[in-house]
């Protein structure tokens, strides 16, 4: 019965899976629509207009261009194309697919023939659609059996397999990202740190205190600095302009000029009438001459930050790890982001207020696990249609219908956790950006860690244990309990995660591809926000919520790789769809709006690590209850030896994702004293870390200028 539904969920996705890779295939090749399917082509297909616009058949054909273009990338033009992150991206789906190959070779061909000729379930090996995935999973193995003896050689085997894969792509990554360096241009932020709580000091500001500071204890290698400013109000001005900029240019480009004016009187219907275009560029002189009134008022609304930048990248180094004051607490310093990267709102904040937000976001992240057990055990009720039938008795008669039956337990769970879990990201986004981060790119990794974490919990050890929070609380608070407690429980979820790959995995990845989403978010901004059509800009990809995707994916495989092998073949496929689909997204649709230099690969380095002891765990206490106590027992170095590897990767190879050497370092900025462009480079250098909203500003007038950015700045 498991069975049959599970392949009912197959067929459904398969069949939207097809459909999505149809339409896409129609749509990439319409040029209308390349805003949202691959905004980065646009250049490409203006540069084409003088082809001929003629109806032509082959546009509405299904190709596969696409897929061979997404292949034939190499990791060169990732590289140039999307930046280091990018190629780590890329490098998670490779690494999966290798880990995966080689588990789905031992699990398929070996472990599932013996765990389905078991006959601790059953003996019957007829009617095999009918079959509950039980047969295919350990539990159908006897007691005692010594076949479980190539369950256990099968867990050491993999868990050296997944060390030494991770081990290389460790090292491959680590190398790339000095070799990035090595490659890459001058950039602001090797040059510059953030110095935080700035001592106040009497009859001097805060700027006057760090030229002071700076130039006494670091006379050789001080270049400039640049002083936060409280810019929060004149900010909300410059958003009140843009907003009324864009509105001029929608009016200016309407045919209509009827709808151009209206009378002043009450709801526009009584008084004289008057030209709502000379109202508004009246307004928008206003705004823009109280910007102006703004930021000079601003001059003295300091905060005790500031952006210090050094003449090496070696003397900036020294100041960002060296202490400067004899108190800990002043001039507190960090690693300064790349300059569009920075996050300017939590500046102004102060230390305990900073303080206070943690607090909060933590207390606001344990009430989000604990609501979301909701649609836990919604699902859980779904998933079980005898306490579906016993919570509600008058669907007992369509319950009893097979269709019904079928797409409730193996597709409707899945769905509905993966609609409610849709609304996660951007909470955990928003947690992470009023947690003090000063930059984008610290705001999504932090995100990408809280939902790493909760999907972990939420969806794993929430549907497995299947009680209150205070139930999941109690095992974890109990350790010697808990190997016994996963192994009762893990392998009889092995269908619902089955079905949850295909419904979520699959399907996201199908509408990834489609971006549906987009698609209607882009029609309703032209219909009713008044944008051009020419007026677009390119999406950077969302790591925060795809990488915590792929990593559960990871976690799941990882964990069932003995207990039910059936679920490889699943994620073999996802992962597969997931290399094509990503590498045609980075070339054609996204663009880097930062770059970390690979700071995410630590996260998947320790989500599988976390994998494999929490495997582990559950094959101690599988062996313990298939009353095998010696291989239990012999499972326990299984856990301390990976530790023991992870320790020795963190001492090997984190600190190059934590700062690079001297050695680099100093290489670098010798190879820089022969490069022309320094002088220049130092210049702008001066002024790269100038809050946006303090530089001198001016609106476009021209009427034909309606996609002209918003505001023209000028250096100062």
């Amino acid at each position: 019965m498991i069975l049959s539904a599970l392949l009912t969920s197959v067929g459904i996705n398969l069949g939207l899976c097809l459909l999505f890779f149809t339409l896409y295939s129609i749509l990439r090749k319409q040029p209308g629509n390349l805003y949202v399917y691959a905004p980065r082509l646009v250049d490409k297909e203006k540069s084409q207009q003088h082809e001929s616009d003629d109806f032509d058949l082959e546009r509405l054909l299904p190709s596969a261009s696409w897929v061979r273009n997404a292949w034939q990338l190499s990791e060169d033009e990732i590289l140039s194309i999307s930046g280091l992150d990018g190629l780590v991206f890329t490098r998670i789906f490779t690494f999966s697919l290798k880990v995966f190959t080689i588990a789905g070779v031992i699990g398929i061909s070996i472990l599932l023939p013996i765990n389905y000729f078991g006959n601790q379930l059953s003996d019957d090996f007829s009617h095999l659609p009918n079959k509950s995935l039980d047969s295919f999973s350990i539990s159908n193995v006897n007691d005692g059996s010594n076949r479980l003896w190539v369950h256990f050689s099968a867990a050491y085997i993999f868990t050296g397999v997944v060390c030494y894969l991770l081990y290389y792509e460790h090292s491959y990554i680590s190398a790339k990202r000095i070799a990035y360096f090595y490659s890459s241009k001058p950039q602001p932020h090797q040059f510059t740190i953030l110095v935080r709580s700035i001592p106040s000091s009497s009859g001097r500001n805060f700027s006057e205190t760090v030229e002071s500071f700076f130039t006494e204890y670091h006379p050789s290698t001080y270049l400039s600095h640049s002083v936060v400013h409280r810019t929060s109000k004149i900010q909300d001005l410059i958003n009140d302009a843009d907003k009324l900029y864009r509105k001029l240019g929608f009016m200016k480009s309407n045919n209509d000029s009827q709808q151009n004016f209206r009378r002043d009187g009450f709801l526009g219907l009584t008084g004289r009438k008057v030209n709502l275009l000379d109202r508004y560029e009246k307004k928008l002189e206003d705004l823009e001459d109280n910007v102006r009134k703004e930021q000079n008022l601003l001059a003295g609304e300091e905060v005790p930050a500031a952006f210090v930048s050094f003449k090496s990248r070696f003397g900036a180094a020294v100041a960002l790890h060296i202490q400067q004051g004899v108190n800990p607490t002043e001039w507190v310093t960090e690693r300064a982001p790349e300059p569009q990267d920075v996050h300017w709102a939590f500046f102004s904040a102060s230390f305990i207020k900073r303080w206070i937000f943690k607090l909060v976001v933590l207390v606001a992240s344990f009430a989000l696990i604990v609501l979301f057990l909701i649609p836990v055990v919604i699902v859980q009720g779904l998933a079980n249609l005898d306490q579906l039938e016993k919570w509600f008795p008058f669907l007992k008669g369509i319950l009893s219908l097979t269709v019904v039956s079928q797409v409730i337990t193996g597709y409707l769970p899945s769905f509905i956790l993966q609609l409610f879990l849709s609304f996660v990201p951007p909470i955990m986004l928003t947690f992470s950006a009023i947690q003090g981060y000063i930059s984008r790119s610290q705001i999504e990794r932090s995100a990408c860690s809280k939902m790493l974490w909760f999907i972990i919990w939420n969806i794993f050890f929430a549907n497995v244990l299947s009680g209150s929070a205070f139930y999941l609380v109690n095992v974890f608070l109990e350790p010697k309990n808990i190997p016994r407690v996963l192994a009762e429980a893990v392998p009889g979820q092995a269908s619902f995660f089955i079905s949850y790959v295909v419904t979520s995995g699959w399907t996201n990845l199908s509408s990834e591809l489609f971006r549906l989403i987009p698609l209607v978010c882009s029609f309703w901004k032209r219909l009713f926000s008044g944008k051009d059509g020419d007026e677009f800009e390119v999406p950077s990809i969302p790591y925060y919520n795809d990488i915590p995707t792929i990593l559960f994916f990871g976690l799941l495989g990882i964990t069932y790789f003995f207990l039910s092998p059936l679920i490889l073949p699943f994620l073999l496929v996802y992962f597969c769809l997931g290399y094509i689909i990503f590498r045609n997204q980075l070339l054609n649709v996204y663009a880097p709006k930062y770059e970390t230099a690979g700071m995410f690969w630590p996260i998947v380095h320790n989500s599988t690590i976390f994998s494999l002891i929490l495997m582990h765990v559950i094959a101690i206490g599988i062996f313990g209850l298939k009353k095998l106590p010696l291989a239990s027992s012999l499972i326990i170095p299984l856990p301390v030896l990976t530790l023991i590897f992870n320790a020795y990767c963190q001492n090997r190879f984190l600190p190059l994702f934590k700062a690079y050497p001297t050695e680099c370092l100093i290489k670098k900025d010798r190879k820089d004293l022969n490069e022309a462009g320094m002088t220049e480079f130092y210049d702008k250098l001066v002024t790269a870390y100038q809050d946006p909203a303090l530089r001198p500003v001016q609106h476009a007038r021209s009427s034909d200028s309606d996609t002209s950015p918003l505001l023209h700045s000028t250096e100062v």
